[in-house]
């Protein structure tokens, strides 16, 4: 018995470690192979977000999903000034947050964050490539998702997500810094 708690033990110490290498190894992508991404990995990567937390467990969260050329190309325009990453782009995935859902009022952006980040740290762990493009609080962006998309009124579109194989390799970066940490108080200096 006492042999299975060990091999339990270290198997939750690799699946940490493992968590661990994903957060400090993934990047922000923004060019991406030909390569198509497949409906499988499409499943994997929203059933990573709806496992997000939520406050009062709400889930206030709505994904649009597409894979049509047509569409990313048009992203590019609409959304980000002609960006080539969407037209290199071979999926990408919109959040959108249904205010209606939310349990704690105010709370749907952090809920939809959480999404967006374990979005992020799966499509790393598949090994694909995203990054994240900010939509909610910028008119020109939401409009774009919007038109689109067709993206209701009463949706507010958060955040899309160009998906692909990364066609760029970036090294990992140590962020850590000491300097933003205020430990038992704010401390200025």
């Amino acid at each position: 018995m006492r042999l299975t708690a060990i091999l339990n033990l270290l198997k939750r110490i690799n699946d940490t470690v493992e968590t661990i290498k994903t957060i400090m190894t993934r990047r922000s992508i923004r060019a991406f192979e030909k390569t198509p991404v497949t409906e499988a990995q499409i499943k994997i990567l929203l059933e990573a977000a709806m496992n997000a937390p939520s406050a009062g467990d709400g889930r206030p969260w709505c994904f649009v999903v597409t894979t049509d050329r047509a569409k990313l190309d048009a992203l590019a325009d609409a959304v980000d000034e002609g960006n080539a990453m969407f037209k290199q782009a071979q999926a990408a995935i919109l959040i959108c947050l249904d205010e209606s859902l939310e349990k704690f009022k105010g709370f749907g952006p952090q809920d939809c964050s959480c999404a967006a980040q374990n979005l992020q740290l799966v499509a790393h762990d598949l090994g694909l490539g995203t990054v994240w493009i900010a939509i909610i609080g910028v008119p020109p962006r939401v409009a774009g998702c919007r038109k689109v998309f067709g993206v209701p009124e009463h949706i507010k579109p958060f955040a899309l997500f160009p998906l692909g194989v990364p066609a760029e390799t970036l090294p990992a970066e140590a962020r850590y810094d000491e300097a933003r940490i205020h430990r038992e108080s704010w401390r200025t200096e």
